[in-house]
């Protein structure tokens, strides 16, 4: 009787809402999938919304371009009780990185841009930078670490900005001086970014891998409007979101997307509290490239399918399947300092160098990345999966568990 509960839960979950921009569905047996096995997801979110952990979710697995799973289930709210939708829209946060990653793949296949060249021969302002040598610790806001500069053994370029491997903005030293000539909320990113020049590296270009939350991939953005001529948001628009039919997706809810927008929340002692100035990334003149979109579970899943084709979508070529295996390649090995065991790094996104040595669940070669608000996606081309959690609220170890929930639902 669960077992049929569950199943049942799913196709009213299939017909309800189904438009015409998702992916077209079959049967978790017909794709490889146990459908018994495929409780577990939902068993693991249940878990977790019994915890406090999260209000809801929405989960999405597509096998050979076919959705062979989903669920939704939850609240978006708790105080209103508005249930989890499919159409619910998520705050991507640094799922926004590799959408930007893509866009510079772009601009590279077109050769307005390569990968080894230095920020400074897009925005000058970055042509002799300083490194920050750490003097003295700091203790958060009230006392920033103390350090002096030298000069930087070279430029940093493209690539190292797409690996976090810049040292942009990446760590306390950087982050102090960034914190002082933070952008206003009117500048966009032609204003704020030549700023960001003026503050020291963590540490020498290429030496160790080290995230940089926002600004690295912020000034990735600004290269894309740059190389392309076009705003990022008119870019991105244009290049990606309409070829891919993503129309609920872009830097800022509409009015009418607003309340379909979750509630963003945090754990604490007390249980869930809704993070304050949740749309912080998110702006109507500031296109950010380190977060700030706004997406639906259809949407995202168009963008993971696309790099799962190898770069094409219902008959829209945006990238070669070379320059997909070449974003998805290992350029940062995972013995790299800072880098986290079995896990390298590609361009823009997590590459599964060896899952054995990391303790991992997916397969070797799997790539994608995750959001400060939960969102979590990952592309398996041996097994020709994409795989999407979409909850609001940063439970890490969900992610692994959604991981190994999914590969153990796979039988053939």
């Amino acid at each position: 009787m669960r077992r049929l509960r569950f199943q049942c839960v799913l196709l009213v979950i299939a017909a309800a809402s189904l438009s015409a921009a998702a992916l077209p569905s079959a049967k978790p047996e017909d794709q490889g999938f146990s459908s018994e096995r495929l409780q577990r997801i939902h068993a693991m979110v249940q878990r977790h919304m019994d915890l406090g952990d999260i209000s809801g979710a929405v989960m999405l697995i597509a096998r050979h371009g076919q959705l062979a799973y989903l669920d939704i289930q939850g609240t978006t709210d708790i105080e209103t009780k508005k249930p989890m939708t499919r159409d619910t829209l998520f705050r991507m946060a640094s799922m926004t990185k590799p959408v930007i990653g893509t866009s510079i793949m772009m601009m590279l296949e077109e050769g307005k841009i390569q990968l080894g060249d230095p920020v400074s021969k897009y925005i000058p302002e970055f042509k002799n930078m300083k490194v920050a040598i750490l003097q003295e610790a700091g203790q958060g806001r009230e006392k920033p670490p103390k350090f002096y500069t030298v000069p930087a053994d070279r430029e940093i370029t493209i690539k190292d900005l797409l690996t976090h491997t810049s040292g942009l903005s990446s760590g306390p030293m950087s982050q102090s001086e960034v914190a002082k000539i933070r952008r206003q909320p009117s500048e966009t990113l032609a204003e704020y970014i030549p700023r960001l020049a003026t503050t020291p590296l963590e540490f020498q270009p290429g030496a160790r891998w080290q995230y940089s939350p926002s600004d690295g991939f912020d000034v990735l953005a600004r290269i894309v409007e740059i190389a392309s001529g076009k705003p990022l948001n008119v870019f991105l628009k244009e290049r990606l979101f309409e070829p891919l039919d993503m129309p609920e997706t872009s830097h800022y809810p509409t009015d009418a997307q607003m309340p379909r927008l979750v509630t963003a929340y945090q754990k604490t002692a007390n249980g869930l509290v809704k993070t304050q100035n949740s749309l912080s990334m998110s702006s109507k003149v500031y296109f950010a490239g380190g977060g700030g979109l706004v997406s639906t579970i259809d949407d995202y899943s168009h963008f993971a399918q696309m790099l799962a084709n190898g770069g094409e979508f219902r008959g829209h070529q945006l990238l070669s399947p070379l320059t997909v295996k070449l974003m998805s390649s290992v350029h940062i090995p995972h013995t790299l300092p800072g880098r986290t065991p079995g896990e390298g790094f590609g361009l823009s996104v997590r590459v599964m160098q060896d899952a054995i040595a990391g303790n991992h669940r997916v397969s070797d070669g799997s790539f994608g990345w995750s959001g400060a608000y939960g969102t979590h996606f990952w592309v398996d081309p041996k097994l020709d999966l994409i795989a999407l959690m979409f909850i609001q609220t940063p439970i890490r170890e969900m992610r692994p568990e959604f991981e190994n929930a999914v590969m153990q639902a796979i039988v053939r």
